[in-house]
């Protein structure tokens, strides 16, 4: 399952990579896909299912997964 998480800065992408390194979770930096749009620009690729509990940052946009079909299903959206 591909996920991706997009920010509102540079600094929370970078932190939320961090973050999932330490968790042992493979993660990549990336720009962010065309049909997603974030603040920054940069977004964070991972395979792991998201996990509000053990990964939430305050800086986190959204999370979204890429369907079978190529569309991107919105799994979190940050309300703060």
């Amino acid at each position: 399952m591909v996920t991706i998480a997009t920010f509102h800065t540079h600094f929370g992408a970078m932190s939320f990579r961090n973050r999932l390194m330490k968790l042992g979770i493979a993660a990549v930096m990336m720009p962010v896909p065309r049909a997603l749009s974030a603040s920054c620009g940069v977004c964070v690729r991972f395979q792991d299912p998201f996990d509000v509990a053990s990964m939430y940052l305050e800086d986190i946009e959204r999370v979204v997964t890429l369907a079978e079909n190529g569309e991107y299903v919105l799994v979190f959206k940050n309300e703060e």
